[in-house]
């Protein structure tokens, strides 16, 4: 079965973004199998990586305690699977005051606050230090997250975990992003990143979940690797 667009929207039913996904459906029953192979296989990866990624990771936390001070891990409350909310941890990028920097920006910017509510970014984020520039260029602040894969919070590919007042984003979809683990990274982070809309992000998320399997995740973590080191879409 497949979601047919209707007039004026897209292949996601998301009007206007004109990505053009077509979603291809897949039952639960049917990936339950992969998603017990695919948590074993993402405890495992993480194992091998962490003797390689440990020492850049304490490298990361001594540059951030030099810089900024502070405390230089962060954890913020996040939507997992079957909706159980889990704190997903990240190297700090933003000033110790970052939400009432943010709230001071919004306020004084109404154009600044349209972008925030359309896309929970924004592309001159006042709350990120110039450590944290870099980290999120690099992709290096999302290090922390291998533990969350190791604790099963989340696995290696999979949808962007995003908080509980981005699931509106979702609308109906909503329920496939909840239906698998979010990844520490996945179609989105290797499709634009920040270049893309949001609606686009999410097109990317339920294609991915309704058609996942082992290859698609093994080229998704090799096309991280070129994203990375090319820095694209990052902010």
């Amino acid at each position: 079965m497949t979601i047919q667009p209707s007039e004026g929207t897209d292949r996601t039913g998301f009007a206007g973004s004109g990505f053009g996904v077509l979603i291809a459906e897949r039952s639960a029953l049917g990936r339950a199998p992969n998603l017990r192979a695919k948590s074993l296989l993402d405890k495992s990866l993480a194992l091998l990586a962490l003797p390689f990624l440990l020492p850049v990771a304490l490298i990361v936390a001594l540059v951030l305690l030099i810089a900024d001070g502070g405390p230089v891990l962060y954890a913020q409350t996040r939507v997992g699977r079957h909706g159980k909310p889990f704190r997903c941890w990240k190297f700090r990028t933003m000033v110790r005051d970052a939400d009432a920097a943010l709230e001071r920006a919004l306020a004084a910017d109404p154009a600044l606050r349209l972008e925030w509510l359309a896309n929970r970014k924004l592309r001159n984020d006042p709350r990120i230090h110039k450590v944290g520039d870099f980290l999120r260029r690099s992709s290096l602040d999302e290090l922390p997250q291998l533990w969350n894969v190791l604790t099963g919070d989340m696995s290696f590919v999979g949808p962007r975990p995003v908080v509980a007042e981005e699931l509106h984003f979702y609308g109906s979809f909503a329920a496939d992003y909840m239906s698998v683990r979010p990844g520490l990274t996945g179609a989105w982070q290797v499709s634009g990143r920040s270049n893309t809309t949001y609606d686009e992000r999410v097109a990317l998320d339920v294609h991915y979940v309704r058609n996942m399997s082992f290859g698609n995740d093994l080229r998704i973590v090799a096309k991280t690797v070129k994203v990375v080191l090319a820095q694209t879409g990052a902010r």
